[in-house]
């Protein structure tokens, strides 16, 4: 399986095979705020060019600087990364390889980055039938039984369920208990920020939590993200990148980004409205089952007439993609996800998939 096929957001590839321009393509596959960029972050851009004639500033003081009034931290507790998957690679470094436990479904490269570093990698699978809620006994079991790293994603990706801060503070406590490092993946947690974990565990010194500003600002092609944890940790996931990994422009966007304040009051306000309308909207449809999120997407079980390739394939001769879910650890080739776009676009969607059921 090529490494295009694990991941959502491959709208220049699918345009190529349909021979069609990326801007004909309504991209349902990756989870990207539907509002777009803000008009401050494109200023910030524009604004910056004339600094490409200078390295970034390595040090990214101006970033961190923003990032810990937007969280109420200390700028030594961050570490900025391109993009949140450079990170995910960058933190096995960190420790001795041995055994790490990966709470799925979720996010393909821990997997990849894991192996890559000569960890072994085991799965404790949330269900379906159980909302995706973490079994705390079985986990517990799992622990106590020997594990280096336990890696979660809150909320669930591609799940979108949201463990709630007891939970965490369980989990947390948990690791503690049993010396196992915890890599806490928070990348939705921006359109729900009232759940985050990062006060409760930004001291911690075994805990590191991922942050991306791809989904929640729409900003992916910049490739920009970041992680929480106490400085110590901080300033050791720092090196293993060398200097001059976050480009001027990825720098200044993402300050603008954090304090346009209104843009992200808005798009938190416009995906909660626009999420639950499309639920109620896709369970509305005799064959399709969407589970609760708290993020901009929605998984959805297909409960009969198709697989979710299928689905994906006649979604396409309309030119919409979705996110064929087969290939996450725990889920049948029956699942597939929809980000939350605008009302626009949502309504073609499940005109579309009205279409379809009228073929089955």
């Amino acid at each position: 399986m090529s490494r295009l096929s694990d991941h959502g957001g491959t709208i220049f590839a699918v345009a190529r095979s349909l021979g069609v321009a990326p801007e004909q393509i309504t991209d349902f596959s990756a989870s990207i705020n539907p509002l777009g960029i803000s008009s401050a972050v494109r200023l910030a851009i524009t604004g910056s060019l004339d600094r490409l004639v200078h390295y970034p500033d390595s040090n990214h003081d101006r970033l961190k600087h923003a990032l810990a009034a937007y969280h109420r931290l200390a700028p030594e507790n961050f570490t900025i990364g391109n993009g949140s998957t450079e990170l995910i690679y960058h933190i096995p470094l960190l420790l001795t390889a041995g055994t790490a436990l990966l709470i799925s479904p979720s996010f393909s490269e821990y997997a990849s980055s894991l192996a890559l570093h000569g960890w072994q990698v085991g799965r404790l699978v949330l269900e379906a039938a159980r909302g995706f809620a973490v079994d705390l006994e079985q986990l517990e079991r799992r622990l106590v039984a020997g594990v280096d790293l336990l890696v979660l994603c809150n909320p669930g990706s591609p799940s979108g369920t949201l463990h709630p801060p007891e939970v965490i503070a369980r989990i947390a406590e948990l690791c503690r208990i049993t010396g196992t490092f915890l890599l806490l993946d928070e990348a939705f947690m921006d359109f729900t920020e009232q759940a985050s974990a990062k006060h409760l565990l930004a001291g911690y010194e075994r805990t590191i939590i991922l942050r991306s500003m791809t989904k929640f600002f729409g900003i992916p092609g910049l490739r920009l993200g970041y992680a929480i944890s106490c400085p110590s940790l901080a300033e050791q996931l720092d090196l293993p990148g060398g200097p001059w990994r976050v480009n001027t422009l990825a720098l200044e966007a993402g300050v603008a980004a954090l304090e346009d304040v209104d843009h992200n009051r808005d798009t938190r306000v416009y995906v909660e409205h626009e999420r639950e309308v499309l639920f109620g909207e896709l369970s509305r449809i005799p064959w399709l089952r969407p589970y609760p999120s708290t993020t901009n997407y929605l998984l959805v079980e297909i409960t009969g007439g198709m697989t979710a390739r299928q689905l994906k394939e006649l979604l396409l001769t309309q030119l919409i993609l979705i996110r064929d879910c087969a290939n996450f650890e725990g889920l049948s080739d029956h699942f597939f996800r929809v980000a939350v776009r605008t009302k626009e676009e949502n309504q073609r969607l499940l005109g579309c998939l009205t279409s379809v059921q009228m073929m089955y």
